[in-house]
């Protein structure tokens, strides 16, 4: 079994903590059946958070979708002018037998811009 990353994005409407949670769990589910894993089958996912997200950690949303013996860090993106506003992005580390070519990268709804050449 090797060793790969996976990348998504989701931009949020609004700052508000259900929000948050709903979006990073979309974008988390959508990961997973994507590239037909589990959540046996991830070994770890940073998270990050443009700087105008405050309501509550994106970690947050992983919890409540049951995933809880996986290690979750959460970091601020860097502060770049005329960067996306309100974008949670997320490096997962997973176990798959998947090509690396194979391996489906989400950028859900307006965060396709983000990444037109990976984008899934």
């Amino acid at each position: 079994m090797a060793v790969r990353a996976v990348r998504g994005a989701v931009q949020l409407e609004q700052d508000e903590a259900g929000h948050m949670d709903e979006q990073v769990g979309a974008l988390l589910t959508a990961v997973l059946e994507r590239n037909g894993l589990t959540p046996d089958d991830l070994i770890s996912v940073w998270f990050t958070a443009t700087p105008d997200l405050h309501c509550d950690f994106p970690a947050a949303a992983a919890r409540k979708l049951g995933i809880v013996d996986v290690p979750l860090i959460c970091a601020q993106e860097l502060d770049i002018e005329g960067a996306m506003p309100r974008v949670v992005r997320i490096l997962a580390h997973i176990e798959s037998d998947r090509p690396r070519a194979e391996i489906a990268h989400v950028y859900l709804g307006a965060a396709g811009a983000l990444r037109k050449d990976i984008a899934q």
